[in-house]
């Protein structure tokens, strides 16, 4: 879900102290909030006002946020976190939302005076910076690690994934299109599977055999090719509803292939990208499997990379329950945009 940050006209230098509108676009819903850098000894990013919206239930993100800026006073700027890879012209090539995205429209529409774009998961990594104790899970690992690259990944419509990368007293955030890698099977049943997806296409991706809402499914489907039985789950929601209440054996059976190919993968990911700091697992899917994924062999695969595993025992891994990640993480991309635009003047 690359998208290298893209705005439509420079950072103004007054603007870290006036609200602003912060939106967290993905593939199912929109997270919008009226936001404005915090002040004293309270949060960093403060957010004045909140509301989740169903893609679904919308022609586009333009009616979105009209409907939001409607009940609020008018605001100059806005910062659009998205799953997609951003283009010069404002526009977003993405295969997960529901309508073409325009950052120049959105712009001359609802008279905003400058529309920002941000990866979605690279603002969910300048996010991490704000996450305390209390909103996270804690997998494996020591409960602090040292200042270092940081991973943030998770699957929701797609997988997502960013490197934070602390240099001095800023910060250089990696976005990734880690989700659009080859599937890797470890096991005679992932192997299986992955072959039957293979009928089909050339390339598997990580985010369309597994680690996604429709990755879910797909495995499921797979699976249940690969076992002889008719598939009986027509959503991702139903398939792991009925793993985490045991249900359905086929069902059960695909969350925990899930739960290790997420461990394998995001191990991989820390031996890629040098990950030193820790790793947060946020998306759409995860907050609801916690207690599923502590039972799952999600650990014990991340783990398993040979003699590298004790470096991987160094590494925390914790799940990200915060809902509003996305609309503080474009927030602080922004703020953070403005403070180095207002020291290089």
């Amino acid at each position: 879900m690359t998208a290298a940050a893209s705005t439509l006209q420079s950072f103004p230098l007054d603007s870290a102290s006036r609200p602003f509108l912060a939106a967290d676009v993905g593939g199912t819903h929109v997270r919008v909030g009226l936001v404005r850098a915090g002040s004293g000894e309270g949060p960093a990013i403060e957010i004045l006002s909140y509301r989740k919206y169903r893609c679904a239930d919308h022609p586009g993100l333009g009616a979105i946020l009209s409907d939001f800026a409607s009940h609020h006073p008018q605001v100059a700027h806005c910062v659009i976190a998205t799953a997609g890879y951003a283009l010069a012209d404002g526009t977003v090539i993405s295969a997960n939302l529901p309508w073409p995205l325009s950052a120049s429209r959105i712009r001359d529409d609802l008279g905003f005076q400058a529309v920002h774009l941000v990866n979605d998961f690279e603002a969910v990594a300048h996010a991490a910076a704000h996450i305390d104790g209390s909103q996270v899970l804690q997998l494996t690992g020591p409960a602090e690690a040292p200042r270092g690259p940081t991973l943030v990944v998770g699957p929701g419509t797609g997988l997502g994934a960013a490197v934070w990368i602390p240099v001095g007293d800023r910060s250089v955030v990696l976005a990734t299109e880690a989700g659009q890698a080859s599937l890797a099977a470890s096991t005679e049943l992932e192997m299986a599977v992955l072959q039957q997806m293979l009928r089909n296409r050339s390339h598997v991706s990580i985010e369309h055999g597994a680690l996604s809402g429709p990755g879910l499914l797909n495995l499921y489907t797979a699976l249940c090719a690969v076992r002889g039985a008719a598939p009986v789950h027509a959503t991702p929601d139903a398939v792991s509803a009925a793993a985490c209440d045991g249900s359905d054996p086929l069902a059960v059976e695909t969350l925990q292939l899930f739960c290790g190919i997420l461990g394998s993968t995001i191990g991989d990911m820390a031996l890629l990208y040098g990950v030193q700091g820790g790793i947060y697992l946020a998306g759409g899917i995860l907050p609801k499997l916690g207690q599923f994924l502590i039972g799952s062999t999600f650990v014990e695969r991340f783990l398993n990379k040979g003699p590298m595993t004790r470096a991987l025992q160094r590494i925390p891994v914790k799940l990200v329950e915060h809902g509003q990640l996305g609309v503080i993480g474009a927030a602080s991309w922004y703020l953070e945009k403005v403070g180095q635009a207002s020291l290089a003047a």
